[in-house]
C-alpha cells in the first residue's frame, strides 16, 4: 500500500499527515512521545491533504469546532471503540478516563481507556487531549502537557498560552 505524507505547520509545531490517499491514518506531533517522522519509502505529496490541512488552520484559528474528514485509525477493536468516542467529547469540554470509561460501557476499565488513548495515531482530531486525570489534573500527552494545555485553553475560549513550540 502507498503512503502519502505531508508537514503541516501550526501553532503546535510542524504535524506530519500521513494515509493512503483516501483515508488520514496518521498525525505526528514535532516533539513529545508522539513525535513521528516520515518514513523512507512514504511519497511526499501535499494533494491528499488539503482539506486536513484546511480543517486544521480553522481549528487553530478557533474557527473550526469538530473535524470532518475521512479518517482510518488502526488499532485493535478496543482502542477503534475508545478512539470514536474520543470524537464524542463535545470541544471545549473535558472528561476523566472514568467518564470516558463509563461511556463505553467499561466503568471498570479506565486504565485501558487511558492505554488506548495514549495510543490514538490521529491526535488532535481525534481529540485526546479532551481526557485528564479524576482530579482534574492534567495527565500525560504524546505531544507534551505544553501543548496539552494550549490545545485546551484554545477550545475553552480563554487565550491559549503562547508558547514557542519551535
Amino acid at each position: 500500500m502507498t503512503i502519502y505524507y505531508q508537514y503541516h505547520k501550526t501553532a503546535i509545531g510542524e504535524l506530519l499527515l500521513a494515509g493512503d490517499g483516501d483515508y488520514l491514518s496518521l498525525l505526528g506531533f514535532p516533539s513529545g512521545k508522539m513525535q513521528r517522522r516520515h518514513e523512507q519509502k512514504w511519497i511526499n505529496d501535499r494533494a491528499p491533504f488539503m482539506e486536513a490541512c484546511s480543517q486544521l488552520d480553522a481549528y487553530f484559528a478557533a474557527e473550526l469546532k469538530e473535524f470532518d474528514l475521512p479518517l482510518l485509525p488502526k488499532g485493535t477493536a478496543f482502542q477503534e471503540n475508545v478512539w470514536k468516542a474520543l470524537t464524542e467529547i463535545p470541544y471545549g469540554e473535558t472528561w476523566s478516563y472514568g467518564q470516558l470509561a463509563a461511556h463505553i460501557g467499561k466503568p471498570k476499565a479506565s486504565r485501558a481507556v487511558g492505554a488506548a488513548n495514549g495510543q490514538n495515531p490521529i491526535p488532535v482530531i481525534i481529540p485526546c487531549h479532551r481526557v485528564i486525570g479524576s482530579s482534574g489534573k492534567l495527565t500525560g500527552f504524546g505531544g507534551g502537557l505544553k501543548t496539552k494545555q494550549y490545545l485546551l485553553g484554545l477550545e475553552s475560549e480563554l487565550l491559549a498560552p503562547s508558547f514557542n513550540f519551535a
